[in-house]
């Protein structure tokens, strides 16, 4: 049998760095669905439980390191995987949440009541950002660039991402190599787990997406 050809969508001349993406638990901002960007609402009682859940379903998974968005939901989340691994969790800023600027801890009717237009862009154009926030744009830039120095930094290794549900679905966005409609059209639930692959010659292979111990 011929060796399969660089570029080929299941190879690589190289093993890949796994990616396994993790969304924080619940928090009382998630509960009452309102946009939690750069607010800091810790993990409620069931947002402890749901972390501790994904750490369960992922007790028998090798995880060479934790990195984590700097928000306490996220860290909070991270501690919970990290506990008898012998790992420190480390901060990364990339991974943090968007900025969803004068729209946070707002309900979605509530900010499309206060900015009707400009909501009403946001919605469908990625280069659009909510007052004083950022932009879906501006955080896939940043989300690329984490992806691109933790790849290369545990090139071959299993490295565990704990962040927020549009970072997150921007590396799976990038994994894919599909357009900004993933955005909308993609559910993650809290604490669920995706996993991709990323090999050194620039493939990718999304292996899970939205597991859950419920799914």
């Amino acid at each position: 049998m011929s060796a399969p050809q660089r570029g080929g969508w299941t190879t690589s001349e190289h093993e890949p760095t796994r990616l396994i993406l993790l969304r924080h638990g619940q928090t009382a901002a998630s509960v009452a669905r309102l946009y939690s960007g750069r607010g800091n609402p810790p993990l409620t009682e069931t947002g402890h439980a749901q972390a501790a859940a994904a750490a369960g379903l992922l007790a028998d998974t090798a995880i060479d390191a934790i990195l984590s968005s700097p928000l306490d939901r996220a860290r909070q989340t991270a501690e919970e995987v990290a506990a008898n691994r012998g790992l420190t969790v480390e901060v990364e800023p990339g991974l943090i949440e968007t900025d969803f600027g004068q729209w946070d801890g707002l309900s979605f009717s509530e900010a499309r009541t206060r900015d009707p237009e400009l909501h009403g862009r946001w919605l469908g154009d990625t280069s659009v950002a909510a007052p004083g926030g950022e932009s879906f744009d501006e955080v896939h830039a940043r989300v690329a660039a984490v992806l691109e120095r933790v790849t290369a930094e545990y090139r071959g290794r299993t490295v565990l991402l704990v962040s927020h549900v549009t970072p997150i679905k921007t590396a799976l966005r990038i994994a894919l190599d599909v357009g900004p409609q993933l955005l909308y059209r993609l559910h993650l639930d809290l604490a669920s787990i995706s996993i991709a692959d990323f090999y050194p010659d620039g493939g990718a292979s999304v292996r899970r997406v939205n597991h859950t111990p419920g799914l």
